[in-house]
């Protein structure tokens, strides 16, 4: 039986709602950072966050920003804000009892796809695998095992996929999704983008349990 609790993470006088879920004896946990103008509800990452449950991974689907701070065009788009707001959401994860001992994976789509990987870069963040979907990515010098998905649609972000994974010093892999757009809203695409995302953090949160 899956837990699923609303939570609320203090990030200095703002909060931030998720909805955690945990299916019985997880293997990992996966929290998720939402695009610009998006939300914990977009039914996009719900459906990744359903096919991870499915496969025995814990989700936390995340808004970084308060309702208020969302109203502000430069917050959503503000990579440093956004990356701060998450490592309070992971550091939070790694003090709950119930997901303190389990592995912690990011999942990323557009600006939030840019703070997960900022934020697996950092020293000591412990984050052991990314997947970052449909995102323009400043990388760093990220070592955590990560997968970019892009649309094979995509314009630009194809290329910039393709820079960005030659710079990458660490497992990665690069999925281009035929026929697929930035959104991913074409016929059966964002279930490719569930089922790449699902394989590659089952195969690498596993490893440390």
């Amino acid at each position: 039986m899956t837990r699923k609790e609303l939570v609320t993470i203090a990030a200095g006088a703002a909060r931030m709602e998720g909805m955690l879920e945990l299916p019985a004896s997880p293997i990992g946990m996966v929290l998720f950072a939402h695009g610009s103008g998006s939300s914990r509800h977009s039914p996009r990452n719900g459906l990744v966050a359903a096919r991870l449950r499915d496969a025995g991974v814990g989700t936390l689907l995340l808004d970084l920003l308060s309702a208020h701070e969302d109203r502000s065009y430069e917050n959503r788009f503000n990579i440093a804000l956004l990356t701060d707001r998450l490592g309070q959401a992971a550091s939070w994860l790694g003090t709950e009892p119930l997901t303190a001992p389990l592995s912690l994976g990011l999942f990323g789509a557009s600006t939030g796809a840019a703070a997960a990987l900022q934020l697996a870069a950092r020293d000591g963040s412990g984050i052991a695998a990314v997947v970052s979907r449909g995102g323009r990515p400043d990388l760093a010098a990220v070592v955590a095992p990560t997968l970019l998905i892009v649309g094979g649609d995509d314009g630009v972000a194809v290329d910039l996929n393709r820079q960005a994974l030659s710079e990458l010093r660490c497992d990665k892999r690069l999925l281009l999704i035929p026929g697929a757009t930035h959104l991913f809203e074409e016929p059966g695409k964002l279930d490719e983008v569930a089922q790449a995302a699902t394989d590659w953090f089952v195969r690498h949160l596993g490893t440390r349990l």
